[in-house]
């Protein structure tokens, strides 16, 4: 198995007296000292109007966390297209892969919080549209060195030759966020890599590989274990009620997205999940209780994780010594280092349903 990072970092308000770039620049740490301890990745979330200061400009935070790692891969998990005018995207995205030397990892989703549709004035019912059309445009920048033209539903362009070009070819791999079967089947046949939610159980995560497993298969490509990233909480604990209080606060952030995500109407309000299964989809415990899951998620097909560890750099280190080692590269000769599909029809766009961790 292999572990990268999932995650934001948070900049407080306040008066003078108040330093909000602390905690952007101690999560620029945390990555640093990630990528010293063996963490192949991080990728940050997109995420607005919270009220609790985290990751917005997702590009900008990874370009400083490019400057100061060497090896580290860049992901964003994700980067939600129907905000974003797709040629300008475009264009950030491949001055940060050449800047890092080809390390991008694109995600990307359209969107699932209902007060972030409602903060930028846009009507939820036009995300999946807006994304489609803005992953096509983004696909024809980058694979694109003759002038173009693009006229859209959402987006014009005239005679456009997209620069920088990026460092990987065609593109920065992408990856999608999908729960369903049918969505998971479309990621496979775009040729895109998949992202798996944090809040999933470890059944829902056996089951979810399984389809795309057998969807790349059907399309004669070989399946790659690394095509795959589950995105999971871990937190080293020693005692129950440690346990205990870690679980509690998990329940209570994720009641928070909950309440970010619902719409006035409730009608998306079966994304609620219950507190057992929050608190069950947590690598949290002992040492010996986080190896016990993540076994039982490497017998469901999982070999790439993304952590969120609520300890910090304390609890980072904790899992990098105590947990990790047993699982480092125990694929054997199919555990191929990080070199995630990339697509292989540059262009087009499908309808996958994206579902991106929260």
């Amino acid at each position: 198995m292999r572990f990268g990072l999932f995650g934001s970092a948070q900049a407080r308000r306040g008066g003078p007296d108040v330093d909000s770039g602390v905690g952007f620049r101690e999560f620029v740490d945390y990555n640093v000292e990630a990528e010293s301890l063996g963490f192949v990745s991080t990728f940050l979330v997109e995420h607005h109007f919270t009220g609790l200061g985290q990751v917005s400009a997702t590009l900008n935070l990874l370009t400083f966390i490019a400057a100061r790692t060497t090896t580290l891969r860049l992901g964003t998990a994700v980067l939600v297209l129907p905000w974003h005018n797709p040629v300008l995207l475009a264009e950030q995205v491949a001055t940060l892969d050449l800047l890092s030397r080809g390390r991008v990892d694109f995600g990307v989703g359209m969107g699932y919080r209902h007060k972030e549709f409602a903060g930028f004035c846009m009507p939820m019912e036009e995300a999946e549209a807006r994304f489609h059309e803005s992953l096509v445009v983004m696909l024809r920048a980058w694979t694109s060195d003759e002038p173009w033209s693009h006229h859209g539903k959402y987006w014009q362009f005239d005679e456009v030759v997209v620069e920088p070009p990026t460092h990987q070819k065609p593109h920065p791999p992408l990856w999608m966020g999908a729960g369903s079967r049918e969505s998971i089947k479309t990621v496979a046949a775009l040729g895109c890599n998949l992202l798996l939610d944090q809040y999933s159980t470890v059944e829902e995560i056996a089951e979810r590989i399984a389809v795309f497993k057998t969807e790349i298969g059907r399309r004669g490509r070989p399946f790659d274990p690394m095509s795959v990233a589950v995105t999971r909480s871990i937190n080293v604990l020693t005692t129950p009620a440690e346990l205990q209080k870690a679980q509690e606060n998990r329940i209570a952030a994720k009641r928070r997205i909950d309440r970010l995500t619902v719409r006035p109407d409730g009608q998306n309000a079966r994304r609620v999940s219950s507190d057992e299964t929050i608190a069950a989809s947590a690598l949290y415990g002992t040492p010996e209780a986080i190896a016990h899951k993540l076994e039982t998620l490497r017998a469901g097909g999982a070999a790439y994780i993304l952590v969120n560890c609520p300890g910090g750099a304390a609890g980072l280190r904790r899992f990098a010594h105590e947990v990790r080692p047993s699982f480092d590269d125990m694929g054997g000769p199919d555990m191929a280092p990080h070199t995630p599909q990339r697509s292989d029809r540059p262009g087009e766009a499908g309808s996958a349903l994206v579902n991106p961790p929260a």
